[in-house]
């Protein structure tokens, strides 16, 4: 029986996006083992830096990571690596907010950092 192929959603706010497109390019050939899907510019932004598919869903603030939750939710998505900066207020936060509530109600891996990042794709 062939293993399912896992989903992972990427995600960062404006001011991450430059470390989220980096940690994708460190860790591509890990990365080529998933599926891929985010929000709108950090899906387009990763997949023109590594050549990776990356499925795109709306923009954060247009929706995306709603849509994201709503997979989350359906059991479409495995694993989210989420660069979100904590230092800046974001107009959609009531949306990151049901995003992180999403992935610790169906207990699904999330990542806000490198480090963290760096931990859950290798399992």
């Amino acid at each position: 029986m062939k293993k399912k192929q896992k989903t992972i959603a990427l995600i960062a706010h404006d001011n991450k996006k430059h470390d989220i497109v980096a940690w994708a390019l460190n860790n591509k050939e890990i990365l080529t083992q998933y599926k891929l899907c985010g929000t709108g510019t950090t899906s387009r932004l990763i997949s023109e830096a590594t050549g990776l598919e990356v499925k795109g869903y709306l923009s954060g603030p247009l929706g995306g990571d709603l849509q994201i939750g709503a997979k989350a939710a359906e059991g479409g998505i495995d694993k989210i690596i989420f660069f979100w900066d904590p230092l800046s207020s974001q107009p959609h936060d009531p949306d990151v907010k049901a995003l992180l509530r999403i992935a610790v109600v169906y207990d699904i891996p999330i990542a806000t950092n490198r480090a963290t990042a760096n931990l859950i794709i290798k399992e």
